[in-house]
């Protein structure tokens, strides 16, 4: 019986790993919102960075075959991602003002200040919208958000981990919006703008599983439609969505909150691994009215979560 050489062995084994991902890119591609195959949706951005290191591995190997499905793969990937990495975009409206947005999950076990302030100060922000402040870090609120004289905060009281609470900061005049969710931890304001109100939402939604029930981050966002249906004008809706804006909750709040995501393609969770790696968890949406101009990721702070900045400004008609 003829042997098979080392070299096949690993040519076939990295065939079979480059058909991996493609379960991942279906679950995005399904839509289907069952939890367990929303949680594979979930990473198809590091998938595919994965897929391109291996399919590159396999050219220097020259395993042909396993490039060429490498390359099928990465396409299929690159499919499942347009959503989260590609959505449409109105052009801004000529001469209208950018307004930047900082928004951040500080993690409510992070108490270092200095390291928090130098990501807010390096940003450069109009707006900052910080959630999971926790209970150590929020006695020093004024020194964080010094030169954000306009504020509103939230405290949702937990058992377990200490109370958490959600901020909005401005430079710009705001005013507090009652929010009256039953199961979503929000904080909500109207800020003027140089263009005009726009009703900010600093939310933080629960993780997927397997600390709740199934349909819980689905009534979270039964819950953001219900405060935004009470609102005229402008929305973002920014925070930590828990889910990427390609996935069930993303749709939802499309379909049902009218809000629409900004490009993510860099991710923001775990901070400790390269953003390529990461999951676009934290995130910004917006209602029609408004465009998304830029998104970037700010400087670390502590956080197992990375920032996002991002500018806004009124769409073109």
């Amino acid at each position: 019986m003829k042997s098979i050489s080392a070299r096949t062995v690993f040519h076939r084994l990295t065939q079979l790993t480059l058909l991996a991902p493609l379960g991942l890119a279906a679950a995005a591609l399904s839509m289907i919102g069952h939890r367990w195959v929303d949680i594979l949706a979930q990473f198809t951005g590091p998938a595919l960075t994965a897929t391109v290191g291996l399919t590159f591995l396999a050219a220097l190997l020259k395993f042909r075959a396993a490039v060429v499905q490498g390359l099928l793969t990465c396409l299929v990937l690159l499919l499942a991602l347009s959503p989260q990495w590609f959505p449409q975009t109105p052009v801004p409206r000529p001469g209208a003002s950018n307004v930047r947005l900082y928004t951040a999950n500080l993690y409510y076990e992070n108490t270092d200040i200095a390291q928090m302030r130098r990501s807010i100060v390096e940003a450069d922000a109009d707006i900052v919208v910080l959630v999971e402040l926790g209970q150590g870090a929020a006695g020093d609120v004024e020194q964080l958000l010094e030169g954000y004289p306009h504020r509103t905060i939230s405290t949702l009281p937990d058992q377990t981990r200490g109370p958490a609470h959600s901020v909005i900061a401005s430079r710009y005049p705001l005013t507090p919006t009652p929010t009256f969710a039953d199961l979503l931890h929000d904080v909500a304001a109207v800020v003027e703008t140089p263009f005009g109100p726009v009703n900010i939402i600093g939310v933080h939604l629960t993780r997927p599983w397997p600390f709740e029930y199934q349909y819980v981050q689905i009534m979270q966002i039964m819950d953001l439609a219900k405060l935004r249906k009470t609102m005229t004008g402008p929305v973002i809706a920014t925070g930590d969505f828990n889910s990427v804006s390609s996935a069930r909750i993303g749709r939802q709040l499309r379909d049902e909150v009218g809000l629409h995501p900004a490009p993510g393609v860099a991710g923001t969770w775990p901070s400790n691994l390269p953003p390529i790696f990461g999951i676009t968890i934290d995130q910004a949406y917006r209602s029609p009215e408004l465009t998304f101009t830029s998104r970037r990721l700010g400087r670390a702070n502590g956080s197992d979560h990375r920032p996002i900045i991002t500018e806004f400004t009124l769409a073109a008609e």
